[in-house]
């Protein structure tokens, strides 16, 4: 279950960098949205994350860092949530998740479901150490290890889905 696949490294000079981003950053704000009209939707399924980690394991770490931090704040400022009490934790997982991503691409070349579990269990247990540290609550911090393991499941599965599906581009 793994696929080699072409992956990009562009620079904040590159135009291409910020189109992506964009991409990535509107897939979003719809996606937690959709989730939202569910309830307990966004807690469960972690939507914000998910086209983060695509464009940073696929475009690397530069359309990585800018998804993941114009996706919180944009769907904070826009939609009201995540709320401005949990935006600093949402920002920190979401920055680990775009490191994560970005380095395993860059030093494995290939996508696979180890690669993709471990991105997701480093930028979740570190973001949960360093959340818990924020709120002082490790009940409160551990929330998405309660109740966010579908959406876990979600960019393992779905991200190596929708990865080998845009491998070749």
């Amino acid at each position: 279950m793994e696929s080699t696949t072409k992956f990009y490294s562009l620079n904040y000079t590159n135009a291409n960098t910020y189109l992506f981003a964009l991409l990535f950053i509107a897939g979003n704000m719809v996606l937690p949205q959709l989730c939202h009209l569910v309830h307990l939707g966004g807690p469960a399924m972690l939507p914000i994350y998910f086209f983060t980690l695509i464009g940073a394991y696929k475009y690397g770490f530069k359309v990585g860092m800018l998804t993941a931090v114009l996706s919180p704040l944009a769907n904070s400022v826009l939609f009201g949530m995540p709320s401005v009490a949990v935006l600093p934790a949402i920002l920190v997982k979401s920055v680990l998740l775009a490191v994560a991503a970005g380095y395993m691409a860059e030093r494995f070349r290939k996508i696979t479901i180890p690669a993709l579990l471990g991105v997701v269990m480093a930028y979740q247990v570190v973001g949960t150490l360093i959340e818990w540290a924020l709120v002082g609550d490790f009940y409160l911090a551990a929330q998405d290890f309660r109740i966010g393991i579908p959406g876990m499941l979600l960019q393992i599965f779905g991200g190596y889905a929708l990865l080998k599906a845009i491998a070749k581009r």
